[in-house]
């Protein structure tokens, strides 16, 4: 599915350059469900900020679905992440002058669903997440947990190909958290391609493979 090849990333520090990851090669097929661990500033979120193509790499290649991501216009990359890929941001990302329903609904709207049908997948989703008494609030009225389920609930409600996600459990309690892999597993079972980066060995074990990063390189 997609295939990294000797991507460098490093950021100019005077005159040297600070490396974040070193000669990362990694292949992932269709359906796996694989689990990044390392250290704090091992490189795991760049890494995972590249796949999402959110972030470039300095060297290297990157193809995703037969696509060379770092050949093709920004736009078709845009293109390519709206269509197949939900990313979960460690931070959130929510746009704070939408509600709980509208933020949901965004994605919907980047894949042209009509308005019946968009009302019917957002509603699935509130009750499949037990949010519904929250689609009216503001991000900044919710809790840390509470914004967390919000932005699982945007990454996956227009069924992607591949979900990325970053310490997706992070802010939630350990029962919320334990829903959330649950929920990964199920859509990973349903053929649903699924990257984490997790600090949890718990969590990394719901994954058929774990990568440990280390000093920006893969540990073999």
């Amino acid at each position: 599915m997609l295939q990294l090849k000797n991507i460098f990333r490093w950021y100019n520090s005077g005159v040297n350059r600070a490396f974040v990851l070193r000669d990362v090669s990694l292949d992932i097929a269709q359906g796996e469900f694989v689990s990044i661990m390392g250290p704090s500033g091992s490189g795991k979120s760049t890494l995972l900020h590249i796949l999402g193509m959110m972030d470039e790499p300095n060297e290297g290649e990157y193809s995703f679905l037969g696509e060379n991501v770092l050949k093709i216009k920004e736009k078709q990359r845009a293109e390519l992440y709206k269509k197949h890929i939900g990313f979960v941001f460690q931070a959130y990302h929510l746009i704070d002058e939408l509600t709980v329903y509208e933020n949901i609904e965004t994605p919907l709207l980047y894949h042209g669903i009509g308005s019946s049908e968009r009302k019917s997948m957002v509603a699935d989703i509130l009750d499949r997440f037990n949010i519904v008494g929250k689609k009216d609030l503001f991000p900044n009225q919710l809790s840390g947990g509470q914004q967390q389920l919000v932005g699982i609930a945007r990454a996956i409600i227009t069924k992607p190909k591949l979900i990325l996600a970053d310490e997706p459990t992070g802010n939630l309690n350990s029962k919320q958290g334990q829903e959330i892999m649950e929920l990964f597993k199920t859509l990973n079972e349903e053929g649903v391609t699924i990257i984490q980066v997790t600090h949890s060995e718990k969590n990394a074990t719901y994954g058929s493979r774990i990568i440990e990063l280390l000093d920006g390189r893969i540990e073999k």
